[in-house]
């Protein structure tokens, strides 16, 4: 069984969303700390996707009292003036006529072939998609929130990694240059250290728009101004996933919402055919009437009554309702198509973000080795060079693989981390806290 992640601690969670959501239209000196936890908070209390979803499942849930409405008794009133002029005759009396007329119905359905059950119960099921549809918008938004966290701490890091590298670059022109003026080395040497500190000050800038990009983006799923700025608390982590492949794919196909949403949408089809076989069945209707009519205004002094059963059958009607039924079995076919299909690439889904995770975990301890060895090569370099038995080539060639070496471990971190939040995703592991 899969860990559930659960508040450590509410209060001070609760706290803490509440300080921040009372700050949102505040833009702050200080900037605001966040966890992962409270930034998924954040999210499932101000993303508008949570909602959107959340008045789909209102809508839905009054589609069942709609629906069942149509097996309750309905009451019509109605009322008619009338103006009529016939002409003299010898047996009748002709001449202008005012008929005011009153009447109130009830209708009861007393049996409808099961076509009215059968749309209550497609009513039931899409209010089942829909509350299943909420499961899916909170993972989605906790997914989004959770990525959103990571590429600024990924791009977090890049900033920094640039920042170094245009630092050792900096000394090592200071280096150069200083060998230059006594003659040891050739102007060259000076002019190839200055171009490449400004290609490292050029990748400098746009890992500081990146990471500015990352910001915006990030407040804008958790519901901040976009201007605000953040500091995380947490870090790229790696580890063991708790459960093997196989056993991810089997919790997916138990867990995960559109899993459920597709064995809905299977059912939904078929009492949709229900419906369309109604039709060759007959239905039968309660009626009662009470009317009054008079020549003067409000028409209230004859009155008649009556009650009656009304039976209706079509057994002809040129093969209508045969092509419903053949409508509804092909939707019904294409519902359960629909449904293995869904179910497949969700399997697909599932090992493409495992393999993927342990792809990247094998690649962080790939380029933890290489960012030591790296910075024992640059350090190496540089003595030599310093003592006047290395190249300038070489320093620069041991600095490039370096930040080659450092942004590999940072992409992999990356990686790792964002393959597990959608693996998490795939899965459908539920969404905690509200």
């Amino acid at each position: 069984m899969i860990k559930q992640t659960h508040w450590k601690k509410p209060l001070a969670v609760a706290l803490t969303v509440g300080f921040l959501v009372l700050n949102t239209a505040v833009v702050m000196a200080a900037p605001v700390e966040l966890s992962l936890e409270d930034s998924i908070a954040l999210a499932l209390m101000n993303n508008p996707t949570i909602k959107i979803a959340n008045a789909e499942k209102e809508n839905a849930n009054w589609g069942i009292t709609a629906a069942k409405g149509a097996k309750l008794p309905s009451v019509g009133l109605s009322h008619s003036d009338k103006h009529s002029n016939s002409p003299v005759s010898d047996t009748n009396t002709g001449g202008a006529k005012n008929t005011f007329s009153n009447s109130i119905s009830l209708s009861l359905p007393i049996y409808s072939g099961g076509s009215i059950e059968a749309q209550i119960e497609e009513a039931k099921l899409n209010l089942k998609v829909n509350e299943v549809g909420m499961d899916k918008s909170r993972q989605q938004v906790k997914l989004d929130a959770t990525t959103g966290y990571f590429s600024i701490l990924g791009a977090q890091n890049s900033l920094k990694v640039s920042q170094e590298s245009v630092s050792m670059m900096e000394d090592h022109l200071k280096n150069v240059k200083a060998q230059y003026s006594v003659g040891v080395v050739a102007k060259s040497d000076v002019l190839r250290s200055q171009v490449e500190l400004a290609n490292d000050q050029q990748t400098q800038i746009s890992n500081q728009n990146a990471y500015d990009l990352a910001v915006s983006k990030f407040n804008n799923i958790i519901g901040l101004p976009l201007d605000t700025e953040v500091k995380l608390k947490d870090e790229l982590k790696t580890g063991t996933y708790a459960l093997s492949l196989d056993d991810s794919i089997k919790y997916a196909m138990i867990h995960r919402p559109d899993v459920a949403q597709a064995d809905y949408n299977v059912d939904i089809a078929k009492q949709g055919v229900k419906v369309a076989e109604s039709g060759k069945l007959p239905t039968v209707n309660f009626s009662a009437n009470q009317g009054w009519s008079d020549s003067t205004f409000p028409g209230t002094k004859d009155n008649g009554w009556s009650i009656g059963l009304t039976s209706t059958w079509t057994p002809f009607d040129s093969g209508v309702t045969n092509a419903k039924i053949k409508q509804s079995d092909a939707s019904l076919t294409k519902a359960k198509l629909t449904a293995q299909q869904a179910k497949d690439s969700y399997q697909l889904e599932v090992r493409q973000y495992y393999l993927s995770m342990n792809e990247a975990n094998k690649r962080i301890e790939n380029s933890q080795v290489a960012v030591e060895n790296a910075q024992e090569d640059f350090k190496i370099a540089g003595v030599r060079y310093s003592a006047g038995v290395g190249t300038n080539t070489d320093v620069i060639d041991a600095q490039v693989a370096l930040t080659t070496a450092k942004n590999n471990y940072i992409q992999a971190m990356y990686d790792y981390n964002t393959s597990k939040a959608n693996l998490d995703k795939a899965m459908g592991v539920a969404v905690t806290g509200k």
